[in-house]
């Protein structure tokens, strides 16, 4: 496959950057394009409109998700430990295309929406192999959440609400034991 253009990735940088950093009523045309580097002329080329520009992101998510899933499924430890794991990481370019298109989604955008509720399902369907039922699958993608959630909040309070090292190794060890199939 080739490359996109440097010109079309920087203009979706800067579109991500305005959602995570100011938010959704921020990132229009004009201030995508100031944040780019490009005139709005060459952010048109690429996005003839904003809709145009967050289907864009919501793409770039569904990359990122499909290269997530592969290495879900080749890590070494198995997907639901990989699931819960990398369910505290924040800064990495699938949580903040993920965090992007939400602030998209809480604006009101159905395709929006609708493209989360599809990444959620195929977590959902690469991990069910790995676990006994559908209240497993439940609780491991609970854990995520919550792990995720928590570990967000950490840039607001004094202290991280996740374990990590050896704790977040016995949290993982704990869901694995009681969805096992």
């Amino acid at each position: 496959m080739a490359r996109p253009p440097r010109a079309r990735e920087r203009v979706l940088d800067a579109f991500e950057e305005i959602l995570l950093t100011d938010g959704e009523r921020t990132a229009t045309l004009d201030a995508t394009a100031k944040r780019a580097g490009v005139s709005k002329g060459g952010l048109l080329y690429h996005f003839g409109s904003k809709e145009e520009l967050a289907a864009g992101l919501v793409a770039r998510m569904n990359e990122l998700v499909e290269a997530d899933i592969e290495t879900m499924h080749a890590a070494e430890d198995g997907p639901v430990s990989y699931y819960l794991r990398t369910s505290i990481i924040l800064d990495d370019p699938l949580a903040r295309a993920l965090t992007a298109v939400s602030r998209i989604a809480q604006s009101g955008s159905p395709a929006a929406v609708d493209a989360l509720k599809a990444v959620r399902l195929r977590w959902a369907d690469s991990i069910r192999p790995h676990v006994r039922d559908e209240a497993s699958l439940d609780l491991v993608m609970l854990v995520s959440d919550g792990l995720y959630f928590n570990n967000a909040l950490r840039h607001d309070v004094d202290v991280t609400l996740n374990p990590s090292g050896e704790g977040l190794a016995a949290v993982i060890d704990l869901v694995r034991a009681v969805t096992a199939p």
